[in-house]
């Protein structure tokens, strides 16, 4: 049911984008691949970070669909195994400063004690900058959450509610070498007191062409009603192209 439903809204974001506007169509694709691996005489660590998007766009209405996987062991037990997909549209974005967004995510997490976890929602945002080279948005809006969760690692938790999701977005682009973005979120549930989710991404990347780059990657993630936290810092390459 979570799928047909994130199939349904690209079938009609991208129909309403050919079917209301004229301007020419943009398309945008990026993959990274990060890890990191330790082997010492007392032991061996290894994680894998893997994370695309792609992206079709036209002046007054974006769609992007972006999934990422997250593999972790140490001393041969596992850590992570953490999976999310997403899909988001936004609406006047290159017109307005004031625009319009929905989004569909579904995400499972080993580290997190998420096994399923679907919202879904919409809200306005507001861009303080959106040029080439320096972007910033702060989004605001509310989600429907339905989730299917571990407390204190064995007690089974499924659960819905509704969630006030504040998010903050930027890019900054430094000589057209450096790279600095990031997405964080902080999401309230305006049901149950107490209960918030807290996503942070931070990337720094030094371009090597046009279309490669060495990528640095921190993430934060907190689930407060299960107590559980990770924190991720990783490097590799990005592969980015925009046609």
């Amino acid at each position: 049911m979570k799928c047909i439903f994130i199939l349904l809204l690209s079938i009609v974001c991208y129909n309403t984008a050919q079917g209301q506007f004229s301007d020419s169509v943009h398309y945008y694709g990026k993959f990274s691949s990060t890890g990191s691996i330790n082997r010492t005489q007392d032991g061996r660590s290894y994680l894998l970070n893997n994370n695309f998007k792609i992206g079709v766009s036209k002046k007054k209405i974006a769609l992007n669909a972006t999934g990422g996987w997250i593999y972790g062991e140490q001393d041969s037990v596992k850590t992570n195994n953490d999976f999310t997909t997403s899909m988001d549209f936004s609406l006047f974005r290159g017109v307005r400063k004031i625009y319009y967004w929905g989004l569909a995510n579904y995400d499972k997490s080993y580290s997190l004690k998420i096994n399923d976890r679907f919202q879904g929602g919409g809200g306005i945002a507001y861009n303080f900058l959106d040029r080439k080279t320096a972007y910033l948005s702060l989004s605001d809006g509310l989600l429907f959450e339905n989730s299917d969760l571990f407390l204190k690692d064995t007690i089974p938790d499924v659960y819905q509610t509704v969630r006030n999701s504040l998010r903050l977005s930027y890019r900054f682009v430094i000589n057209d070498i450096v790279v600095i973005d990031g997405t964080h979120f902080l999401q309230n549930s305006i049901i149950h007191g107490g209960d918030y989710n807290i996503r942070s991404t931070s990337n720094l990347s030094i371009l090597l062409r046009k279309w490669l780059s060495i990528t640095a990657t921190m993430t934060y993630n907190k689930l407060n009603r299960t107590g559980r936290e990770n924190l991720l810092f990783n490097y590799g390459l990005t592969v980015e192209k925009y046609f």
